[in-house]
C-alpha cells in the first residue's frame, strides 16, 4: 500500500465515488506483517484455549468468568492493542485492532465485554485524556487492572444520544462536580472499575466525564434479561449525587458531542470487523454440517439452492472483510502523516484519521451486521431443525448477531449518516458528485442506447465497468435529486437519504472487492485469485442492479411525473449491462468453501 506523503494526499472521505483508486494503493488482509499476524493469531489462541472451553460457564454468567477471562487476556496484550507504548501499551495500527476484532470472532459473549473495555471504554482516555488522566488510567486498563464501560445511552434518549437527562452541577468552591441521573443498557456495568459518562452540565452544556465505581453514590441495577450475548453484563449505571473532581472532566466542558461521537465511530469500525468475523464462523460451521447431513442418499451440499445460499453467504463476507480493511487502512494512512509528539496528538488522530471517515464507519456497521444475519440465518436454515435447538452452536451465533444492526446507533441511524453526508458533501462541493453529475447529464443529452464507459484493458474488465456505471447512475442521480429538490428538502426526505446510503454502501464493497481481487491475482495467488475473481463478478453483476434499482427508487420518490421518464431513460443508459450467470458462479464459489471447509479469503 503506497503511503500519502503530506495532506494533500491523504485518501478523503466519499472519494471512491469519483475518484480511481489503484490496487496498490489499497491495503487489504494479505498486507499484513508478521507482528500483525502473530496479534491476530494470539487473538484466536486465546479463544480456543481459554474461552470456548469456558463458553457454558460465560453464557451463565457464572463465576465471574467474563472478569476473569479479560484480566486473563490484559497480560498477554489483547487489552492493550490501541493503548500508547508509553502508557503500557502495545500501539498497533488501527488494521491489527481489527484483526484483532475480527479473530475474537468464535468468543461470543466474550467479543462484547473485551469490545467495550478496550474500545469505547479505553480509547476516550487514549484521545481526549490529559496527560495526567491517562498517566493514572491507561497502563491499568492495558492489563486489566481495572475494566472500562461507557455510559451514553439513557432510557428516553435513544437514538438521540445528545438528550441526557442526566445533571452534572459544579460545586460551590469548583473543586468537583455533583452527577445525578441514569444510563441505561451499559455494557460491563456489572463489573466495571470506570465510567466514561456524558451529562449536561448546568442543563446545557453536554460533557464527559470519567467516573470511578467506588466513589459514593455509584451503583448499578439488576442484569438486563437478554436475547443474546447473555455472558455479556448489561445493566443500568446510577449516579446519585456522585462528586466527581474537576479533574476528571474529559475533554471541555460543553464539548462531550466530539467524544461522544467520534468513540462511536471507533465502535463502528470496530464492530465491522468483529461481525465480518462471526459471519465466516456461521458460514464454515454450515458448510461442515451440511457435508455430513445426508438426504436423498446425498450429502445437501451437492444441492443447488443449497450451494446458491454457500456461494451467496461467502462472496459477501469477501466484500465486507475487504471493506474493512480498505478503511483501515485508509485511516493508518491518515495517521501515518501526524506528529505523535505533537501534545494533541490524540485528537488530531481523531479529526484527521477517524473523523474523516465516520462515512465509511457507518457503512461498515451496517453493510457488516447484515451481512451477519444474513449468514446465521441461512447458516440455521442449512442446520434444519437442528439449528433451532441449543444442541449447535448456530443457535446462539443467531441470537448474539441481532443486537449489532442496534449497537453503536442503530442501522437505520448509521445510513441517514451516510446518506445526508453523500448529499452535502456533494452539495458543499466537498467531492465532486454535482461536476461529474452535470458533465454526465450533457453526455446523456444526445442519443440513445447504453453510454459507453471506457476502462483501462487488463483483467476483470467487465467486472471495472460495473463499478464504474454503479457510480455514474449515483452521481447522476444525487445531482438530479439536489437540483430538484435542494439540500435544504433532502435533509428532511429520511427514505432518499437511506436508499443513497444503500447504493453508497453497495459501490463501496463492489469497488474494495474488485480492487483486493485485483492485488490476488497481480500475486498469482491460484485458486484463492480464481474464486475471488468468481466472487466480484457474482458481487459486480448483482450489486449493479441493487444501486439501479435503488436509484430509480430515489428518482421516482423526486421528481414529477412529467420528468420522470426522461430521468429514468437516462438511469437505464447509465446503468444497462449483460447479466452473468450467477447461477455458476455461485456454485464455483460454493465447490471451493466446501472444499476447504473455510471462506476462501
Amino acid at each position: 500500500m503506497s503511503v500519502a506523503k503530506s495532506e494533500s494526499d491523504m485518501i478523503k472521505s466519499c472519494s471512491f465515488l469519483v475518484d480511481e483508486h489503484a490496487p496498490e494503493t489499497v491495503f487489504t488482509p494479505e498486507d499484513f506483517s508478521e507482528e500483525e499476524r502473530m496479534a491476530g493469531k494470539l487473538a484466536l489462541d486465546f479463544v480456543q484455549g481459554s474461552v470456548v472451553p469456558r463458553m457454558e460457564q460465560l453464557e451463565a454468567m457464572a463465576d465471574d468468568t467474563m472478569v476473569s477471562l479479560l484480566k486473563e487476556a490484559g497480560p498477554l496484550g489483547l487489552l492493550a492493542v490501541d493503548v500508547p507504548v508509553q502508557y503500557g501499551g502495545m500501539e498497533m495500527s488501527k488494521a491489527a485492532s481489527m484483526l484483532v476484532a475480527e479473530k475474537l470472532q468464535a468468543s461470543g459473549s466474550f467479543q462484547v465485554g473485551h469490545g467495550a473495555h478496550t474500545g469505547i471504554g479505553t480509547l476516550p482516555i487514549v484521545f481526549f485524556g490529559t496527560p495526567e488522566q491517562k498517566e493514572r488510567y491507561l497502563p491499568r486498563l492495558a492489563t486489566g487492572e481495572i475494566i472500562g464501560a461507557y455510559a451514553l445511552t439513557e432510557s428516553g434518549s435513544g437514538s438521540d444520544s445528545l438528550a441526557a437527562r442526566a445533571r452534572a452541577t459544579l460545586s460551590e468552591d469548583g473543586s468537583h462536580y455533583v452527577l445525578s441521573g441514569e444510563k441505561m443498557f451499559i455494557t460491563n456495568a456489572g463489573f466495571a472499575d470506570l465510567f466514561i459518562v456524558f451529562a449536561q452540565v448546568d442543563g446545557t452544556k453536554f460533557t464527559a466525564f470519567i467516573v470511578e465505581r467506588q466513589w459514593e453514590g455509584v451503583s448499578t441495577g439488576p442484569e438486563e434479561r437478554k436475547m443474546g450475548i447473555k455472558g455479556s453484563s448489561t445493566r443500568p449505571l446510577v449516579l446519585d449525587g456522585v462528586k466527581v473532581p474537576v479533574e476528571n472532566v474529559l475533554g471541555r466542558v460543553g464539548r462531550g458531542s466530539t467524544i461522544a461521537f467520534n468513540i462511536l465511530h471507533v465502535g463502528r469500525f470496530k464492530l465491522g470487523a468483529g461481525v465480518i468475523g462471526a459471519a465466516e464462523l456461521a458460514l464454515v460451521e454450515a458448510v461442515c454440517y451440511a457435508k455430513q447431513r445426508q438426504q436423498f442418499g446425498h450429502a445437501i451440499t451437492e444441492f443447488g439452492l443449497i450451494k446458491h445460499k454457500i456461494g451467496e453467504m461467502a462472496a459477501r463476507v469477501f466484500a465486507g472483510r475487504s471493506m474493512v480493511y480498505r478503511t483501515a487502512g485508509s485511516i493508518d494512512g491518515n495517521i501515518a502523516l501526524l506528529d505523535k509528539s505533537d501534545p494533541d496528538y490524540g485528537r488530531k488522530v481523531v479529526a484527521k484519521g477517524i473523523n474523516e471517515y465516520a462515512v465509511e464507519c457507518a457503512m461498515l456497521k451496517v453493510y457488516c451486521s447484515e451481512v451477519l444475519d444474513y449468514c446465521t440465518d441461512e447458516s440455521l436454515q442449512l442446520h434444519g431443525g437442528y439449528g433451532f435447538t441449543q444442541e449447535f452452536n448456530v443457535e446462539r451465533y443467531y441470537r448474539d448477531s441481532r443486537i449489532n444492526r442496534i449497537f453503536e446507533g442503530t442501522n437505520e441511524i448509521n445510513r441517514l449518516i451516510v446518506g445526508g453526508e453523500l448529499f452535502k458533501k456533494a452539495a458543499k462541493k466537498k467531492v465532486a458528485v454535482l461536476e461529474r453529475g452535470h458533465a454526465l447529464l450533457e453526455r446523456l443529452g444526445g442519443g440513445d442506447g447504453p453510454l459507453a464507459v471506457d476502462v483501462p484493458a487488463g483483467g476483470m474488465a467487465a467486472e471495472r465497468e460495473r463499478v464504474a456505471r454503479a457510480k455514474l447512475a449515483l452521481q447522476l442521480v444525487v445531482t438530479e435529486v439536489l437540483d430538484r429538490l435542494g439540500m435544504a428538502a433532502v435533509r428532511e426526505e429520511q427514505e432518499i437519504q437511506g436508499l443513497a446510503a444503500d447504493a453508497l454502501m453497495e459501490i463501496y464493497a463492489m469497488e474494495s472487492a474488485l480492487l483486493r481481487a485485483a492485488k490476488l491475482a497481480a500475486a498469482g495467488e491460484g485458486w484463492r485469485a480464481e474464486s475471488s475473481a468468481d466472487m466480484v463478478r457474482l458481487l459486480c453483476n448483482d450489486g449493479l442492479h441493487r444501486v439501479a434499482g435503488w436509484c430509480r427508487d430515489m428518482l421516482a420518490a423526486s421528481l414529477p411525473a412529467g420528468e420522470r421518464e426522461a430521468a429514468l431513460e437516462r438511469l437505464e443508459r447509465v446503468t444497462r449491462q449483460d447479466p452473468e450467470d450467477t447461477v455458476s458462479l455461485r456454485r464455483r464459489i460454493a465447490d471451493v468453501v466446501i472444499e476447504k471447509e473455510a471462506c476462501p479469503l
